[in-house]
């Protein structure tokens, strides 16, 4: 289990770099099944991991020009809200047990089902939409509509520990009018930003013991797989296998409610 968890740690780096997203969805359910990490302290693990390993992405992608800082920025500061609020308040009024149904389910329990049907919403649009057919849009306030959905995914990230690019990218492409190749190098700046400073929170939460070893050897995993993911976007087109990485998302999040509703 340890070894699937290591490779599921360059899994995200890979798929990162391939598609700019997407990957870090699957952080939380690998720190919590198969490395057995709680699943309120793996939202905080993922949050390093995310942030580190899109860091070296953007980087990257900066080299090749293909980052947006002030769309990035008008995306991102109400994203950094969005990641306060969830941290410092959201996350701290779940209870310790939700009874839904007559059924009592423990907090941990709550935050996986939650974080399930983030992956099914996730694979809605790896499968369904194709980025690179979306028209920009004319709309007058589309720099509005882009703050408001960076405040939503920065709650989302805040509670689930994901980086959001699978919502970022169409946002970007949509309302910033911004070519494929740099929607995905700037959703990955936006990605690294928000989800270290969700991080940095955390580090003053003195209800959460880290294991730096663990964290920091999952972390290198992860940007060496972003190194490969980028590498083969020269050989690979990241539409083709958003779909098929899409289908895996939409498998992992059943398989997720199956195991924590059961």
């Amino acid at each position: 289990m340890l070894i699937i968890g290591y490779l599921g740690a360059l899994l995200i780096g890979l798929v990162l770099g391939l598609i700019g997203g997407g990957g870090s969805i699957l952080t939380v359910p690998i720190f919590v099944y198969f490395l057995n990490i709680d699943p309120i302290l793996a939202t905080a693990y993922s949050l390093f991991v995310v942030g580190i390993t899109a860091s070296v992405g953007a980087a990257r992608n900066f080299q090749n020009q293909l980052v947006d800082f002030k769309t990035g920025i008008i995306f991102a500061m109400p994203a950094f809200i969005g990641v306060y609020i969830a941290r410092a308040y959201f996350i701290e009024m779940i209870p310790d047990e939700i009874i839904i149904l007559s059924a009592v389910l423990e907090k941990g329990t709550a935050i996986m089902i939650f974080f399930s049907f983030i992956m099914l919403l996730a694979s809605y649009f790896m499968i369904s939409r194709n980025n690179n057919e979306i028209k920009a849009s004319t709309l007058n306030f589309s720099k509005i509509i882009l703050s408001v959905e960076g405040l939503v995914v920065g709650i989302l990230t805040g509670i689930v520990g994901a980086g959001g690019g699978f919502l970022i990218i169409p946002a970007l492409v949509l309302f910033a009018k911004l070519p494929m190749k740099k929607a995905v190098g700037t959703s990955l700046m936006i990605i690294a930003i928000k989800s270290l400073f969700g991080f940095i929170g955390d580090l003053e939460n003195i209800n959460l013991i880290f294991d730096w070893s663990l964290l920091l050897f999952f972390t290198t995993l992860s940007v060496i797989g972003i190194y490969f993911g980028i590498y083969l976007t020269n050989f690979i087109e990241g539409k083709s296998l958003k779909k098929g990485f899409g289908w895996f998302v939409l498998i992992m999040a059943f398989i997720i409610l199956f195991k924590e509703i059961l």
